[in-house]
């Protein structure tokens, strides 16, 4: 497995076109694999497969991160939408790490800061004899909701705040999920509504597409090392093709 970043030009119509849609984003991820079938994107249900994401940092710099079974090339995405004046063989103009070493050290009970931008869905029925319905949750609250239902069974926890830092005595609740932001250490932000035509074979307009996207933050414990690398690699819920799923860590700064 490799994680990879690469830093997009936001100032090149190629990097704007790519950032416009993440229907044609998924396909020049998946053309940095050209040894891999498209029939293979998806891999097996229990095997590693391409995830990506894009973020935003307080530089207002924009990274495309992957997670990849195989080591990418992303020739092209420097030539599309990076800087390839600045490229050398030593500095291809992103960065690639094996990420097996990284995978290999999880632990129970280590603590992470981490972030996921997920599609949070749940399948409702407006009438009893209507079938279900995949929907976005729409708040905050039923968002957050949905990662904590998900923690356990993708090894791992959402830590909680102590009760010093809570706003709400012992940790109350008000209308069920609406305080999660008080009791967890976990902020959901950066929500975006995405529509777009899928694409069909000979250029042809396909189905409407439409999801809406969140960027949760926050720190979790490790519950279970071998699911947690599962989770990591496989990613997590739905439109993985679309930039959703990959969760990644980072190390505490110490305060925690």
């Amino acid at each position: 497995m490799f994680l990879t970043r690469f830093r997009m030009n936001t100032a090149r119509t190629g990097a704007r076109r790519l950032l416009s849609s993440p229907q044609v984003l998924h396909a020049a991820v998946m053309a940095s694999f050209p040894g891999l079938l498209p029939t293979q994107a998806a891999a097996a249900p229990d095997g590693p497969r391409v995830l990506w994401r894009i973020d935003q940092n307080a530089r207002a710099e924009v990274q495309l991160y992957v997670v990849s079974p195989e080591k990418p090339d992303l020739t092209h995405l420097v030539e599309q939408a990076g800087w390839p004046a600045a490229a050398d063989p030593e500095n291809p103009g992103w960065q690639t790490r094996p990420y097996a070493p990284f995978l290999d050290r999880l632990a129970q009970e280590q603590r992470w800061a981490f972030r996921l931008t997920a599609n949070p869905v749940h399948d409702i029925r407006r009438k009893p004899d209507e079938p279900r319905k995949r929907t976005a949750h729409i708040t905050p609250a039923h968002q957050m909701g949905w990662l904590l239902d998900r923690q356990e069974r993708c090894g791992f926890r959402v830590v909680e705040k102590p009760q010093s830092e809570r706003l709400l005595p012992g940790g109350t609740t008000h209308r069920g999920h609406e305080h999660h932001g008080d009791r967890y250490r976990l902020t959901v932000g950066d929500r975006r509504g995405l529509a777009f035509d899928k694409a069909r074979s000979e250029g042809k307009r396909g189905s409407r597409v439409s999801i809406v996207t969140v960027t949760f933050d926050g720190h979790l414990e490790v519950t279970d090392p071998a699911v947690m690398r599962r989770s990591l690699t496989q990613g997590i819920g739905k439109a993985k093709a679309y930039g959703c799923g990959l969760l990644t860590l980072a190390p505490l700064d110490g305060t925690e």
